[in-house]
This record gives structure tokens, sequence and C-alpha cells, in this order.
């Protein structure tokens, strides 16, 4: 009877928990409503196999217990139940993959009016490319990575040299604009993750991944690695702050462009030692 109130109460518990539990209630900042809703169906659809399943342990413990003078009987096979039971997980598992397919073509459809943005990850750091006056964002090659150019851009590109570059610093997002957010890594594997925004996506060596989304509250969020990238993993993290757009837009004119950025090194003190030497 033990084993039997502990299987009820477990099954009871965690449909409690789940009902009770704050965390799908909290206000979230972007419109990824339908992703929470496509976990819920996973929730309701994986809970109620759950507690089926729990319960019906606990009533075999109870009917099949041990009793003198019962004897067990061997059955090795029930087509009828095996049908069922195929009939049954089948039409569950469908149901939780069918809206997947739904959401991802949501994720990855990005609307016309969209403005870009790219987040670049790198051991252990994040930096951000924003477009220039001219409205969009310059080329990249992973080999003219350096210590003066560390997301790459081609020097040769008149696209690339008013891109706006923000290297270990917060990222801006104005509020209620779509943003088609464009991800890129210059070494290992890295995953760009705001749980605030529902949304995640892998970065990929020598691919660029994107998602979009929409921000639709104002407020600073952390931004986190989710994927193992090295020991310095768990310290890879940044911010991402939704402005208003008065606010979005004075920040943006703070930031210095990548000609801008070139300059600066190009005739640092560092920068003037080396050419005077070469030229002697």
């Amino acid at each position: 009877m033990a084993v039997v109130v502990i299987l009820v109460l477990l099954a009871a518990g965690s449909v409690l928990f789940h009902l009770l539990s704050p965390w799908w209630w909290t206000p979230i900042a972007s419109n990824w409503n339908y992703i929470d809703n496509t976990i819920i169906i996973t929730f309701w659809i994986t809970g109620i196999a759950f507690t089926a399943v729990v319960l019906f342990m606990a009533y075999c413990v109870l009917r099949f217990r041990h009793r003198p003078g019962n004897t067990a009987a061997y059955e090795p096979e029930n087509k009828k139940l095996e049908g069922w039971l195929a009939t049954s997980t089948t039409l569950g598992v469908a149901a939780m993959l069918a809206p997947g397919l739904f959401v991802w073509h949501q994720f990855i459809t990005v609307p016309p009016d969209a403005s870009e943005v790219e987040v670049v990850g790198q051991q252990w750091l994040w930096s951000f490319r924003l477009p220039g006056a001219d409205g969009r964002l310059g080329t990249t090659d992973t080999r003219d990575v350096t210590p003066e150019n560390p997301l790459g851009l081609h020097r040769t590109d008149a696209a690339s040299l008013d891109d706006l570059i923000i290297e270990g610093g917060e990222l801006h997002l104005p509020i209620g604009k779509p943003v088609k957010v464009l991800l890129r890594s210059v070494d290992v594997l890295h995953d760009f993750y705001v749980p605030e925004f529902r949304a995640k996506m892998d970065m990929i060596p020598g691919m660029e991944t994107y998602f979009w989304l929409t921000p639709t509250r104002t407020g600073t969020f952390e931004i986190l690695c989710a994927e193992l990238c090295g020991v310095g993993h768990p310290q890879m993290r940044g911010t991402v702050v939704v402005d208003t757009e008065a606010d979005y837009q004075a920040w943006l004119a703070e930031q210095q462009t990548f000609s801008q950025l070139t300059a600066s090194s190009e005739t640092s003190p560092t920068a003037t030692a080396i050419a005077a030497a070469a030229a002697q």
C-alpha cells in the first residue's frame, strides 16, 4: 500500500506543480506567445501520458499484489492492446510535432520591414554589429579576423565602413519594431539565448543562422550562451536592452563605426611605434 500511495502522490504532485508554478504566466518581452503555446501543448500531452502511466502502475501494484493462493497468468502477446498502444503513441507524437512545424515557419519567416542586427560569438564574448547610414551590413570573412578587426569585416567593402561595432558591450533594440537577428561564430559552436524572448539559435562556425523577433516590453535582459563552448562558457554572458525609440536613437548616436575604430587603432601609440620601427 505504501508504494501505491507514493505513486498516487507523485502523479497528483506533478499535476499540481505544473498548474500552480508561476513560470508559464510570466510576461515575456517578445512576440513569441506561440512558442509558449507549443510548450503547453507538449506539457498537456506528456503530462496526461505520465499521469496515466503512473496511476496504471499504482493500480497494478494494488490489483495484482501478492496474496496467498494467487497464481500469475502468463500472456506473452495481446495484439489488441499492442495496436491501441501503437496508435495512441503515434497520435501523441504527431500532436507534439505538428505545432512545431508551424512555429518553426513563423520563427524563420522574417517580415519585410525588419531591421538587421548581427550577433557574433567568440570565446567568451558577445559582440554586435548594426547597419550604418547606408542601412545594410558589409561583408565579412573569418580569415580577416585580427585583434584590430575582431569581427572580420572586409576593409575594401564600402558597406562595411559605416557599420556600427559594439564589442563586449550592450545590445540595444527599439521596442515594437521587428528585428532580424543574424548569428555568426568566429571560433567554436555557441548558442545565442535570451530566455525572456523565448528565442535561441545555434551559432555554427562557417555558417550564418538567424531568427526574428519583435520586442514588446522595455527592459534589460541577460544574454546566455546555451551551448558548451569551453572553460569560460558559464561566464559568456551579455546584456540586451529594449529601449523606447528616443532612447534607442540616443544610444545609436554614441556608437562608433568600423572606419572610426580602424582609424583609432591605426593612430594609437602602439600602432605609431610599430610603423616608426618598420620605417627604420
